[in-house]
C-alpha cells in the first residue's frame, strides 16, 4: 500500500493542509486571455482558467477533487476506489488514473444515460481510457440512483474482503469540493479584477467548492454555473446544500443561497446531448482560440458564456473568467455527430 504523498500549502489562507491530500494536480493552472474571441463577440474581455491542464489522464476538474478524496481513501487504508458516472464520464476516467497512480484498484458503474448512441459510444473516448487504467466496469440502465448502486457495489467488495472507498458521482461531496476551494484561492491570488466567473455545473462539486471557497475568502466575485442537466431551481438547491457543507468544513460563515447562480438555458434536449449552442461553442473555441471543449460539460458552459455576452449579461469593460473543466477525451465518442456539423 502506498502512503499518501501529501500536497500541503503552508501559505493557504483557508488552511487546506488540515485535510489529507495527495499530489496529482499541476497547479496553479494558468489564466489566459481570449483576445480573438473577445473581439469577435464584442463586449467584455474574456479569459479562461486552464483546468483542462491539471495533468492527470488528459486533465480536467476532477483532479483537484481527487487530491483530497484519494488522500482520505489512503488515510483510511483503502485498497479499491468505487465510483459511478455516465458512460463517457470524465470523473470516472480521472478516478481510474488516480487509482493506478497510487496502486489502488478501481471499480466503476457507468449509467447508460444518453439515449440513441451506437456501440462505439461504450468503447471509445473515456471508456477506452478507463480500461487502459485497469478499471473494472459494470453498466447500468438510465434512471437509477447511481450513488446507491455504487454504495451497494462498495458493500459487496467489503464483504469479499476488500477495503473499498466510495466516491460519489463527480467526486461531489464536501471532501472533493475542497479541490475547488483550492481553485478559489488560486483565482483570488492570480487576480481580483474579474467581474464574473462562469463554468459548467453538473454534479455540483466544482461550483459548490468554488463558491464556498470564495465566500470564505471574502471574495464577492459572482460565479455563474451553466447547467448541463438539471433545471435551475433543482441545481441551485443542490449546489447550495453542498456549498454549505463545504463552508462548514472550511469553518466559514453560512453561505447565502443568493450566491448560487445557475443558468439552465443551454441544457438542450438533455444530459450528454449536444444542442446547437453546444456545437457552436465547440467551433468558436476551436477556431478562434485553438481550444478543445467537450460536448457534455465544458461546451455547454462555454455556450452560456457566449450567450451571456450576446444577451448583454456580460457587458463592455467587464472581465469574465471561464473555468475550463476539461473533457476533450469524450470528443472521440461523438466523432460522427460532430463531423456532420464542423
Amino acid at each position: 500500500m502506498n502512503s499518501p504523498a501529501l500536497a500541503t500549502d503552508q501559505t493557504s489562507p483557508l488552511n487546506l493542509d488540515r485535510f489529507p491530500r495527495v499530489a496529482m494536480c499541476h497547479q496553479p493552472t494558468a489564466i489566459e486571455a481570449m483576445p480573438r474571441l473577445s473581439a469577435h463577440l464584442g463586449g467584455p474581455e474574456l479569459y479562461i482558467k486552464r483546468d483542462d491542464c491539471t495533468g492527470l489522464a488528459t486533465g480536467g476538474n476532477k483532479t483537484r477533487k481527487l487530491e483530497f478524496l484519494v488522500g482520505d481513501a489512503l488515510a483510511k487504508g483503502a485498497d479499491v476506489l468505487v465510483t459511478q458516472g455516465a458512460v463517457q464520464s470524465n470523473h470516472v476516467r480521472q478516478t481510474a488514473a488516480a487509482a493506478a497512480k497510487f496502486g489502488l484498484k478501481c471499480h466503476a458503474l457507468l449509467e447508460r444515460r444518453v439515449p440513441g448512441t451506437d456501440e462505439s459510444y461504450e468503447t471509445t473516448g473515456n471508456v477506452f481510457l478507463d480500461r487502459m487504467f485497469g478499471t473494472t466496469i459494470e453498466f447500468r440502465p438510465a434512471g437509477l440512483d447511481m450513488n446507491a448502486e455504487a454504495k451497494a457495489a462498495t458493500q459487496k467488495l467489503k464483504e469479499a474482503g476488500h477495503s473499498p472507498y466510495f466516491i460519489p458521482g463527480g467526486g461531489s461531496n464536501e471532501i472533493g469540493a475542497l479541490g475547488y476551494a483550492v481553485c478559489a484561492e488560486e483565482i483570488h491570488t492570480q487576480s481580483t479584477d474579474f467581474d464574473w466567473i462562469v463554468l459548467a455545473t453538473g454534479s455540483t462539486g466544482t461550483q459548490a467548492g468554488l463558491v464556498s471557497g470564495l465566500h470564505a475568502l471574502g471574495n464577492t466575485t459572482p460565479v455563474l454555473g451553466v447547467s448541463v442537466r438539471q433545471p435551475e431551481d433543482i441545481q441551485i438547491k443542490a449546489v447550495h446544500a453542498l456549498g454549505q457543507s463545504t463552508a462548514d468544513k472550511l469553518g466559514a460563515p453560512a453561505l447565502p443561497v443568493k450566491k448560487v447562480l445557475v443558468d439552465d438555458n443551454y441544457v438542450g434536449e438533455g444530459y450528454g446531448i449536444p444542442a446547437s449552442s453546444t456545437l457552436e461553442a465547440l467551433a468558436l473555441a476551436a477556431t478562434w482560440e485553438g481550444l478543445l471543449l467537450d460536448p457534455v460539460y465544458s461546451a455547454k458552459g462555454f455556450a452560456g458564456l457566449v450567450g451571456g455576452v450576446r444577451g448583454g449579461k456580460f457587458t463592455e469593460g467587464e472581465k469574465v473568467l471561464f473555468i475550463h473543466t476539461g473533457g476533450s477525451a469524450a470528443l472521440f465518442a461523438y466523432e460522427q455527430q460532430l463531423a456532420a456539423v464542423m
